[in-house]
């Protein structure tokens, strides 16, 4: 009798708690329990392309790489080899001079896998934002949100928000980004039904570009900007303008809500090859094979570091006070599209680690190690 009242009680007791969480807009967790418990990993993962709907992102031709004569001739140092096997390493690809000159996968990856981006997307956004200033779509990345989304010109504060703004992380938005509790903005936002939804209810609580704070919720809203502005899925604009004039050799995915949104904020699976076409892209300023696919200007405005934070540009990463000067997109768990103008070199390495060590601008330590080791390697 007495373990038939605990079980009640412990029943009761569970479902309280459950009615609870639901009632303070936390039910996503069970979503995230439910479809993790059933697809592999319980956190995030670089392998997370099919735990949510998505919408793809096609190609037309291929065109793979070019192999460079050293193609996979030389070894990489014990130093690389003993960081990337320690920061959890799926895939490192290095192109010199437009050759891919070394590729090399770990734990059952292959040069067909498909890689989730998580942050290096915010970098791919800021680069179709770009196009849609070519296109027409914008006037440039001075104009105001409000003139998207009228709401905003009735916010105190969000009705001098801009473009720019939002891929500099100088929104000013009342957001803490947090990784590490399941109750977390970013956890929600990772699980949630409507992205729409979480990201207009978040409010601007400062004043846009006073202050640079890295908002996961910024890229949201500028992807739902985009999909307004251009009338096409963020998919398929990258299809439009990267996909597709880059002859990628594989179809990539978003990852979307239940309502079909894209994750702007993450979570383009791609293969390593083909975030290094990126890479070489931004690198030759958006010029490709000779054709000038994206803005010269806009292209150097990508890559120029604000005064807020002389370590971010437009959603890419800026080290100009290091030996190798260099820029890079950046992922959590250590995913990196990494760019080194001097070398010609790009270099595209994901992974499944969360501790990476930082330096005061809170860039990882791995990025000038990886371009440091690589160019020793590769540079005769």
């Amino acid at each position: 009798m007495n373990t038939k009242k605990v079980l009640i009680g412990f029943l009761a007791g569970t479902t309280a708690v459950a009615a609870t969480i639901c009632i303070c807009g936390y039910g996503y967790i069970f979503k995230a329990l439910h479809i993790n418990l059933k697809k592999g990993s319980l956190t995030p993962s670089t392998d997370d392309e099919e735990k949510f709907p998505s919408n793809p992102v096609s190609n037309f031709k291929q065109k793979p790489w070019q192999k460079h004569s050293d193609y996979n001739k030389k070894q990489l140092s014990s130093t690389l080899l003993e960081e990337l096997e320690k920061t959890s390493a799926s895939s490192l690809v290095v192109i010199k001079n437009n050759k891919i000159i070394h590729e090399q996968y770990w734990k059952d990856h292959d040069s067909s896998s498909l890689m989730n981006s998580f942050s290096m997307a915010k970098g791919i956004l800021s680069i179709l934002t770009g196009f849609a200033i070519d296109d027409g779509y914008l006037d440039s990345e001075d104009q105001l949100v409000s003139s998207v989304f009228p709401q905003y010109s009735e916010s105190k504060y969000g009705k001098y928000l801009t473009f720019k703004h939002l891929m500099t992380m100088q929104a000013g938005f009342d957001w803490e980004e947090e990784y590490n509790h399941p109750f977390a903005e970013n956890s929600k936002q990772y699980f949630v039904d409507d992205l729409a939804e979480q990201t207009f209810k978040t409010e601007i609580k400062e004043m846009p570009g006073e202050n640079y704070q890295y908002q996961s919720v910024a890229p949201q809203l500028l992807g739902l900007a985009l999909r307004k502005v251009t009338g096409k899925s963020l998919a398929d604009y990258l299809s439009e303008k990267i996909w597709q004039p880059l002859e990628m050799e594989s179809v990539a995915k978003w990852s979307t809500d239940e309502k079909g949104m894209e994750k702007a904020f993450c979570c383009i699976h791609a293969i390593p090859r083909d975030f290094a076409k990126i890479g070489q892209l931004i690198l030759q300023n958006g010029n490709w094979e000779g054709k000038q696919l994206i803005d010269k200007k806009y292209c150097e405005k990508l890559l120029h570091p604000t005064a807020e934070n002389d370590a971010f540009c437009y959603n890419v990463w800026a080290d100009n006070e290091s030996k190798i000067k260099l820029h890079f997109f950046y992922g959590f768990l250590g995913q990196f599209i990494i760019m080194i103008p001097s070398e010609n070199i790009v270099i595209v390495k994901t992974g499944i680690y969360n501790r990476l060590d930082v330096d005061q601008k809170k860039r990882p330590l791995q990025v000038q190690l990886l371009a440091e080791e690589i160019c020793s390697i590769f540079i005769d």
